[in-house]
Order: C-alpha cells, then sequence, then structure tokens
C-alpha cells in the first residue's frame, strides 16, 4: 500500500508539473491574442461600390465594431456580437462618433505648404510669382524634411491617411518625403518633378538627368514598405518631348509605377500647350503621343477637356483629380463631374495644397459642392445633379483607391484591407452640435458635416492601426 500511495503522489506531483506551464502557456497565449485584436466601438461606415451607380453601395452599423489584428481589418461586427470578443480583444469605444476609411489625397504638392493661401494670381502667374521661388529651398535637404514633417502631421490632423504627392525637381525633396512617411508607416506615392524648359533655371533638369535622378529614386523607394513611386512631369509646357519619351521610358521599364501630372487646368495654358505640340489634337493627347496615357496615370485638374479625351482616358484606364478648391481659388474654371462620370473615367479628390486652400477633405467636398451648383445653374446641361453627399464621401475614400488602383489594400473596411481609418465626431462645434440635433438620417448628417466640417471634426487618425 506505501508503494502504491508513493506512486500515486509521484503521479499527480507528476501532472501539476505538466499542467501548470499548459496553464500557464494557455494564459499567455490568450493575453498575446487579446493584444493583437482590437475593436474600436463606433458607427462603422464606409463604402463597397459607387453610390452614384448601386444603391447598395455602402455599410453603416451602428454602435459596430472595426475588428483589428496586426494593422490589418479582420472583421466588421454588429453591437450584438461585441460581446463575443470581451475575453479576447482590446476594446476602445467610440460610441456616438462615425468611424471611417481614412481619406485618400489623389493630388497635393507637399513643398507649397509654406506658400498656400498667396494672392491674387492665375494659374501662369502664380507658378512664375509664387510656386517657383519656393521650390527653390527644396535643394537643402534638411529644409525638406523640416516641411515634410509639418505636412504629414497637417494630413493627420485633417483626417487624410494617403496620398499622391508632388515633390520639386531635387531628389532631395522627394527622399525627405519618403524618409518621414517610411517612418510613420503611411501608404504614400510621391515622385520628382520633371522639368527641362520654361522654368527659372535653377529649377530644370535635363531629359536624361531627370530620367537618370528618378530612376534612383525609383530602385531605392518604390514598394518599399507602403511607399510608390510616381513619374512626375509638372505638365506639358515645362518637358520637351525627349524628357516625355524618357518619362514612359521609366514606366515601361518599371511595371506597376505611376505617372502624375497636370491637364487642362486653365485656358491660357491649354491654347500656350497648342502653340508647343501643334501635331497633338487636344492636350490630353500630347501625353497619348508620347505613352504617359496609361493606367496608373493620373490627371490634375482635366476641365478643359472634350468627349473624346474622356473616351482615352477611360479606356487607357487613367484617372483624374477633381480638385475643386485650386479650381475655384485660381479662377481655373469648373470641372465637368458628371461628363466624366458618363464616360466611366475613374476621379477621386485632390487637395491640390497650396493652389488648394485648406488640407481638409471636407473643405475639399465642401467646395465640389458648390462647383456642381455652378454648373446647375448655368443651364450647362441638363444631366448635373448636384453631388450627394454619398458620393462626395466615397471620391474621398474608395473612389479615390480605384483611381489607384490600390483598392484591394485601403479605401474601405473589407476583410484584409490596412486598417488606415479615422473616427469623425459629428459635434466637434457647436454648430455642428446644434445642426445634427436637427438631421433627419444619415445623409442629412453626411452633408451637414461634409460643409461644416474641419479638422476639429476629426477626433482621431489611425495608419495601419496606429493611432497619430
Amino acid at each position: 500500500m506505501v508503494t502504491n500511495n508513493l506512486k500515486y503522489i509521484d503521479l499527480c506531483g507528476i501532472l501539476r508539473l505538466i499542467s501548470f506551464p499548459i496553464f500557464f502557456l494557455i494564459i499567455v497565449v490568450s493575453s498575446l491574442v487579446r493584444a493583437e485584436t482590437t475593436i474600436y466601438q463606433g458607427n462603422i461606415f464606409h463604402f463597397t461600390d459607387d453610390p452614384s451607380i448601386n444603391s447598395n453601395a455602402y455599410q453603416y452599423i451602428e454602435n459596430g465594431g472595426l475588428v483589428i489584428e496586426k494593422g490589418i481589418v479582420k472583421d466588421i461586427i454588429s453591437e450584438s456580437d461585441l460581446t463575443k470578443y470581451q475575453d479576447r480583444a482590446k476594446i476602445i469605444d467610440y460610441s456616438g462618433k462615425i468611424i471611417f476609411p481614412g481619406f485618400i489625397d489623389l493630388h497635393i504638392h507637399y513643398p507649397q505648404t509654406e506658400m498656400i493661401a498667396s494672392h491674387g494670381e492665375e494659374l501662369l502667374e502664380w507658378l512664375r510669382e509664387y510656386t517657383f521661388p519656393t521650390e527653390k529651398k527644396f535643394s537643402d535637404k534638411a529644409y525638406a524634411k523640416e516641411v515634410a514633417n509639418f505636412f504629414i502631421k497637417q494630413l493627420y490632423k485633417n483626417g487624410t491617411t494617403s496620398a499622391l504627392v508632388f515633390g520639386t525637381v531635387h531628389p532631395e525633396s522627394v527622399n525627405a518625403l519618403f524618409e518621414v512617411a517610411e517612418r510613420e508607416k503611411m501608404r504614400l506615392i510621391a515622385g520628382k518633378v520633371l522639368m527641362d524648359r520654361n522654368a527659372p533655371d535653377y529649377l530644370q533638369d535635363s531629359a536624361e538627368s531627370g530620367y537618370a535622378e528618378s530612376k534612383t529614386l525609383i530602385e531605392r523607394w518604390h514598394n518599399r514598405g507602403r511607399l510608390s513611386y510616381a513619374i512626375t512631369p509638372r505638365f506639358a509646357p515645362t518637358s520637351t518631348p525627349q524628357q516625355l519619351e524618357l518619362a514612359a521610358k521609366l514606366l515601361n521599364e518599371f511595371p506597376g509605377i505611376y505617372m502624375q501630372t497636370h491637364l487642362a487646368e486653365n485656358r491660357k495654358e491649354v491654347e500656350w500647350v497648342k502653340q508647343l505640340f501643334p501635331q497633338a489634337r487636344s492636350y490630353l493627347d500630347v501625353y497619348s503621343l508620347y505613352g504617359l496615357n496609361r493606367d496608373r496615370s493620373i490627371f490634375a485638374h482635366a476641365i478643359y477637356v472634350d468627349n473624346m479625351d474622356l473616351q482615352s482616358i477611360a479606356k487607357a484606364g487613367s484617372a483624374i483629380a477633381f480638385c475643386p478648391s485650386s479650381n475655384l481659388f485660381l479662377g481655373s474654371g469648373l470641372f465637368p463631374l458628371y461628363k466624366a462620370e458618363s464616360h466611366a473615367v475613374d476621379v477621386g479628390f485632390g487637395t491640390d495644397v497650396g493652389a488648394g486652400t485648406s488640407f481638409s477633405m471636407f473643405q475639399t467636398m465642401a467646395d465640389a459642392y458648390k462647383v456642381i451648383q455652378l454648373q446647375k445653374s448655368m443651364g450647362e446641361n441638363t444631366r448635373v445633379r448636384s453631388l450627394s453627399p454619398f458620393k462626395a464621401f466615397y471620391l474621398a475614400t474608395l473612389g479615390a483607391a480605384k483611381s489607384l488602383n490600390i483598392e484591394n489594400k485601403i479605401g474601405n473596411f473589407e476583410k484584409g484591407r490596412e486598417a488606415d481609418f479615422i473616427v469623425i465626431d459629428l459635434e466637434a462645434t457647436d454648430l455642428l452640435k446644434f445642426r445634427m440635433k436637427h438631421a433627419k438620417n444619415l445623409e442629412e448628417q453626411l452633408f451637414a458635416l461634409q460643409i461644416l466640417g474641419d479638422d476639429r471634426s476629426i477626433y482621431r487618425t489611425y495608419i495601419s492601426g496606429e493611432q497619430k
């Protein structure tokens, strides 16, 4: 009996020795899983399609949860499902606020941050008077880095989590911006400006040096983390045919990179292009002739384009950045969104800072609404309809992502998307709070936010699941 008892005691001891580390391991693993899973509780809102062609294009879950693991969207859950996660996830409560995908800015100039709100000129004069002297400073890497840090903080403050950005002609400007964006784990696309004529000597490269410097930047930065490169001719008048040819050569050599430039922003500019490229049918045709109108090409403005141009853009798979604040500020004209829509052209919003007067996508959406109202009142076309708030918020998120061919990465909360999102406070100001009391539905809430919102409405900004 003694022997049997000893065996029993030894067996119990062994089981305790084995069970304790297993139990401990279960606790540790459970803690790790919980630490990696975070649920953001609030009113979840995002688009799955274009609301102008699909009435079921958005999803709105009141007091639901956005489930994030390791910077990736894992699920969207209803309020009733929140209790299932209480023991295995960290829950952050944003009840009463809207959790929305981060804004995507399709056209912006980071070196022009310091010259925003410069007075009194149209496009070509504005470039000579303000833009070119400012951009000269960006040959200094330290200065470029200082502005890049401020620039990205302003994006975050206004709820913008991704952007397609112009640097200057200096490689230092692009290196500085990418270094900051990489540190921030931000999805950002940028490029060195190509400009080998019709600009001050201190801002000109050559066709050959522009090609070589761009190639070096591509090899260093493209597809590094969440960064991508864009070949960046400023616009047709400041590039020789040889430079445009070499820009296309880079696009052919590095599949998957982007091209960004300006198109038909100003009537004087359009006339100038006719003189410089008499062989081209239109301004857009210049880019087409040199192989720059293609998939992943983004044309800013495109105010003065015709139906053939829009058909060409749609066929090529390129896209347009609608920049209403800039167009109004410089008196450039009114972008015909309804024409672009009728030709199935991809469109997204661009703030176009510094001709654009705000980093805020709310301000951009408000100005877009006014642009289209003006077109309606002018009787330009009976097909013109007021910009709905659903369409406006779509163009600032999923529409812009589709324009960049990255809707499988950002732009909404589909499973597997990168967790770039914002928390919007509908009562950030006294006026908004008062107005929201009288909003009858979600559409009215969004429209009031579109018109009255600003950076104060951005309660939180998250990049890859990390609060900024």
